[in-house]
């Protein structure tokens, strides 16, 4: 079983509740959304070689060829976490739950908490991992973003991924409506009124811009009507320069 990686390296989380958890990173290539802000080269094909770091001085970082073994996949992963102490290991992309099967199978391998960040639309790749998987960071794609639909898919996959610890968090661009974000708290709501929300105020890049701060406020206070724990984080990885 193989899977094309775009790299493999140590860092903290720029975002969420776990935002400054220092983690390793496995970013997969592919998505089955294409969403405005993106900020991933994700195309499958797209990457020759996975940058696999190394934490060593004398040999910062490896050219792993795609695509990359489960075995190879674990045992970088695995020597990042022995070189230093990881809160989790963080698969994201792209999509990672394209790839399932490689996922679980790495998994079952290392010897840390795996954390999964997701776009939160494919429920029955989801129930794959489940089992693997202790933290879920699920976005929620409003109309605004992904040019479609997906509510009845995003609450399918939160009503499965709510027995973990998850959260949700919702990217704020100056043209997400006030029905999308009043949507966002309620699909949240009908599933557990104590899951998380984040409104993540978007990291300015192809022509999307965040809404002003007093409608970031005014989102937060609304959203706080319906749920119980509402949180303004931005991507904190950015502000560093951090990856």
């Amino acid at each position: 079983m193989t899977g094309n990686l775009i790299e493999i390296f140590s860092s903290a989380q720029g975002e969420g509740p776990y935002i400054g958890c220092r983690q390793v990173f496995v970013r997969f290539e592919g998505c089955n959304l294409r969403c405005r802000y993106c900020d991933t080269a994700h195309d499958v094909g797209s990457h020759a070689f996975c940058k696999a770091e190394t934490l060593r001085s004398d040999e910062p970082e490896l050219s792993v060829a795609n695509p990359v073994s489960v075995g190879d996949a674990a045992e970088h992963i695995q020597r990042l976490l022995e070189a230093a102490h990881h809160h989790s290991v963080s698969f994201t992309g792209g999509e990672p739950l394209l790839h399932a099967d490689f996922i679980s199978a790495v998994a079952e391998r290392i010897s840390a908490r795996v954390f999964l960040e997701t776009n939160g639309t494919l429920d029955n790749e989801l129930k794959k991992v489940l089992p693997f998987v202790d933290i879920v960071s699920m976005d929620v794609k409003p109309p605004s973003a992904a040019g479609e639909s997906l509510w009845l898919r995003h609450r399918a996959f939160l009503e499965t991924a709510s027995v973990k610890d998850v959260y949700v968090k919702l990217v704020a661009t100056a043209d997400l409506t006030e029905d999308e974000a009043l949507e966002t708290c309620q699909m949240v709501a009908d599933v557990r009124a104590d899951i998380p929300l984040v409104l993540q105020p978007v990291t300015p890049r192809g022509g999307c811009v965040p809404p002003r701060a007093e409608e970031l406020l005014r989102m937060q206070e609304r959203a706080l009507r319906v749920l119980r724990d509402v949180r303004l984080i931005p991507q904190a990885h950015t502000m560093m320069g951090i990856r």
